[in-house]
C-alpha cells in the first residue's frame, strides 16, 4: 500500500468512525428501559420491548464495529497493515476502503 492510499484509508475510517459514535450514541437512546408504570397499552409495551431487544443487538454491533475500526486507525501506520494475517498477501485497496477493519484477504476470509 502507498502514502497516498494509507491517507484516503485513514480518512475513511476516521469519518466511519465519527459516523459509528453518533449511531451509537443514538442506538443507547433506544436501549433505555421501558418503564413498567408507563400505561401505554399491552400491546404497545410488548413492541417497546421488542424495539428496545432489537436496539440493543444494532448496539452491540456497532460497538463491535467502532472497535474494530479504532483498532485498524491504531494500526493503520505500521508495515504490516493492509497484509493478510494468514498468507501474508496485500489485501488489495478497495476491500480495505470498503471494510478498514479487514485483516484477512477474501480467500482466507471464505
Amino acid at each position: 500500500m502507498n502514502e497516498q492510499e494509507r491517507v484516503i484509508l485513514k480518512k475513511s475510517i476516521v469519518n466511519k468512525i465519527e459516523r459509528l459514535s453518533s449511531e451509537v450514541e443514538e442506538l443507547k437512546e433506544f436501549t433505555k428501559p421501558v418503564a413498567p408504570e408507563n400505561a401505554i397499552g399491552r400491546l404497545s409495551r410488548m413492541e417497546a420491548i421488542n424495539n428496545k431487544s432489537v436496539a440493543e443487538a444494532s448496539l452491540r454491533n456497532c460497538e463491535a464495529k467502532l472497535k474494530k475500526l479504532q483498532t485498524a486507525l491504531a494500526s493503520i501506520d505500521k508495515s504490516d497493515f493492509g497484509l493478510c494475517r494468514k498468507c501474508k498477501t496485500p489485501i488489495p485497496f478497495m476491500r480495505l476502503k470498503l471494510m478498514p477493519e479487514s485483516s484477512h484477504c477474501v480467500n482466507c476470509a471464505k
